[in-house]
Parts: structure tokens; C-alpha cells; sequence
């Protein structure tokens, strides 16, 4: 410990200025719209307008806080923790679903209470499944590349957390888990006809899943064809689908949306994305859609960098956070705008909410500390010379 403190304060952290700059400014746009589209629901809520403004204002410090410490633990620790922190995991998604224990908010039980803080446990156990899966594509990389029983063991684990969360239910983060797992090992060079054919498999489950489930089929057909019931199944998308309408180039102005008055279903988080295009236009849409490009390239940029110095760990590590930033934020950014059935994520580093700021601003924290650690190693590497050649 004293030994970890001690490298905190002599070596000098090495940032990457780019990717930060591309954080900021997703943190600041969504804060200024998340303020735009709840100042209405304080009132009604908690008689103050400022409720939700200073709140989110709250989770940010809160992620920023933890995102600096989580940057200033070596990868080596990380990688230790990865087994510990999904069996924290799988307690916290077993934990919900104890009468008592869980919260339930819309029909669904997705949070614990700890310490007098909500908790969404699907959010916390996204960040442990990525550690872990690094660590054991570390560990494993030659079984996943040589046979089928390499991709089976990770699945079948988040297969078990997908039960778990299907039980909340929560379907949306159960597809992100088993997504960031398959999209791990395709990176780490799986075998790529058992690759099709565990995604084959998944692709019919989650097929089954959506038809067999009522509410969630009259989600699939309603995003088919919302105007066919523009007031029960289609109301979303028909509400996220006019706010995308009346913003046309420019918006009609940071503030002056209507579709946030009580029209569009949690604006303030799910369907943050359509009040931006509603409020800021399609200049706003592209400027959110380019700064989430960026950081994900400039997330894909580190891992690759990070393989190339020769830390397996690292770079797998950022290849995932990186199939996790860019899936989610496609998924959000795809409902809002109809082009996919509407599901319950939110927005990366925008939305409303507690524990998907703070666990995002962790992730981004973890790809800070693998740039750190990827720069320490080129520096200390003679130019001219590879790492891998023997002194």
C-alpha cells in the first residue's frame, strides 16, 4: 500500500488531452440538457426546480471522484480483482430480487439501497463482467483461439447473470453483457465458425425471449409501425420520433422544447437524446454522435496500443469498455431515433441517474489508466528497439 501511495505521488500521470476534451463534453452537454428537460418534474416532485439539476451535478463529482481514484490503480490489481468483483456482482443481482431488499420502480426491481444510496446492480456488474472477461482472455487466449469450450465457460456465466437480470427484468442490460463478452473474445481472435455459431444460438434466444414475453413482443411491433397505435405501444417513439421533427437544423432553442413537458416518457434519461434534437437540431444530434465516435475510436486507439506494448490485460480491458461505450450508446441513440425497438438504456456520460454516471465515469477512468501505463512503457523503451527485444 504505502508502495502504491508513493508511485501516486512521483510519477507523473500521463493524460490523454483528446479523449478527456471528448468526456467533457459529452458530461457538459448532457448536464445542460438534463437540466433543460427535468426542471418541470422538480417542481412536481420535490417542489424545486433545481432538484435534478443539483443532483446530477452530484453524481458527476461523485463518478469524477471515484473515476481519479480508479485511475490511479495499477492494471496489475485491477486484474487480481477481476474474479472478486463478479462474485460482488452476482451477490448484488442475487441481493435484488430478495423481497424487501429490492426496489421497485416501474414494475421492475433493479436497485438496492446501500447507505442511503440507490444502487442499479445491473450497472455495477457491467463494469465487474468487463474486468473480468479481460483477466480471463489474459489467462485463456490460446483455449479460445484453439476450441468451442473457451467461449463456453464465460457464457455461460453471464448466461446465469442473464437469467438474474431477465428475472428484474431487464433485458436490455442482460443483451449488453452477453454483447460485451462475445465482442471481447471476437476481438481476442475466437475461432470464427464457434463464434457464429454461439452467436447464432444467442440470436435465437434473444429472439424467443422478445416473442414469448407479451409486453416485450408489442414493443417489436409497435416499433414496426408506432402511428398503428400512436397512444399505448407506439406512444414513445411516435413522442421521441416528433421531437426529432420539430428540432429540423438548428432546434428550437436550449430550453424551448414542449415534447419534455410530460409528452415524451423519461426525458431526462432514456429519451435524452430526442430533447437534444429537439432542443439543438440536427447540429446537436451530429455533435453528440461525433463525440461519442471519437471516444470510442480513441478508446480502440488505446487498447490497440496498449497489445502493441505487450499488455494483454490493458488492451483487452480497452477493447471491452470500448464494446460497452459504443454498443450502449448506439442502442440509446438508435431507440430515440426508430431504428430499433425501444429498450431502457441510457446515454453514456449523459442521462440522468446515479449509478450509470459514476459506473461510466469508472469505465472511462479505467481507459485513462491504460493510456498511463501504455505511455510509461513507450517511454521507457529505447527508441528503435521493441519491447519484446531481448537485452
Amino acid at each position: 500500500m504505502n508502495k502504491w501511495l508513493e508511485s501516486i505521488t512521483t510519477v507523473r500521470f500521463h493524460v490523454d488531452y483528446r479523449m478527456l476534451a471528448a468526456c467533457l463534453g459529452l458530461l457538459s452537454i448532457g448536464y445542460v440538457m438534463v437540466a433543460s428537460s427535468s426542471l418541470h418534474l422538480g417542481v412536481m416532485h420535490a417542489k424545486n426546480f433545481l432538484h435534478y439539476p443539483v443532483l446530477q451535478l452530484v453524481h458527476i463529482g461523485l463518478g469524477l471522484t471515484l473515476a481519479s481514484l480508479v485511475a490511479c490503480v495499477p492494471m496489475q490489481r485491477w486484474e487480481k480483482l477481476g474474479p472478486w468483483l463478479l462474485i460482488i456482482g452476482f451477490v448484488l443481482l442475487t441481493a435484488v430480487l430478495v423481497p424487501g431488499l429490492g426496489i421497485k420502480v416501474n414494475s421492475s426491481i433493479r436497485w438496492l439501497s446501500l447507505f442511503g444510496f440507490r444502487i442499479q446492480v445491473s450497472e455495477v456488474f457491467k463494469f465487474a463482467a468487463v474486468i473480468y472477461m479481460a483477466g480471463y482472455i489474459t489467462r485463456h487466449q490460446q483455449t479460445l483461439r484453439a476450441s468451442v469450450f473457451g467461449l463456453v465457460l464465460p457464457l455461460g456465466l453471464f448466461g446465469v447473470a442473464s437469467l438474474l437480470l431477465l428475472l428484474e427484468p431487464d433485458l436490455g442490460s442482460a443483451v449488453v453483457i452477453v454483447v460485451i463478452a462475445m465482442g471481447m473474445m471476437f476481438l481476442a481472435g475466437a475461432r470464427l465458425l464457434s463464434f457464429i455459431a454461439l452467436f447464432s444460438v444467442v440470436a435465437v434466444l434473444g429472439f424467443l425471449l422478445a416473442y414469448l414475453e407479451p409486453y416485450r413482443w408489442r414493443r417489436v411491433v409497435s416499433y414496426w409501425n408506432p402511428w398503428a397505435d400512436p397512444e399505448k405501444t407506439g406512444y414513445q417513439l411516435v413522442q421521441a420520433l416528433i421531437s426529432f421533427g420539430r428540432g429540423e437544423w438548428l432546434g428550437v432553442g436550449l430550453g424551448s422544447g414542449v415534447q419534455k413537458l410530460f409528452y415524451l416518457p423519461e426525458a431526462h434519461t432514456d429519451f435524452l437524446f430526442s430533447v437534444i434534437a429537439e432542443e439543438l437540431g440536427l447540429l446537436g444530434v451530429v455533435t453528440v454522435i461525433g463525440l461519442f465516435a471519437f471516444l470510442i475510436w480513441r478508446s480502440f486507439q488505446l487498447a490497440l496500443a496498449a497489445e502493441k506494448a505487450g499488455q494483454r490485460f490493458s488492451a483487452y480491458l480497452a477493447y471491452g469498455l470500448s464494446v460497452w461505450l459504443g454498443f450502449q450508446s448506439f442502442v440509446n441513440m438508435g431507440v430515440n431515433m426508430g431504428i430499433l425497438p425501444t429498450k431502457g438504456l441510457t446515454l453514456p456520460l449523459m442521462s440522468y441517474g446515479g449509478s450509470s454516471m459514476i459506473v461510466m465515469c469508472c469505465a472511462v477512468g479505467l481507459l485513462f489508466r491504460v493510456h498511463h501505463e501504455t505511455a510509461e512503457i513507450n517511454a521507457s523503451t529505447p527508441k528503435g528497439k521493441s519491447k519484446w527485444t531481448n537485452a
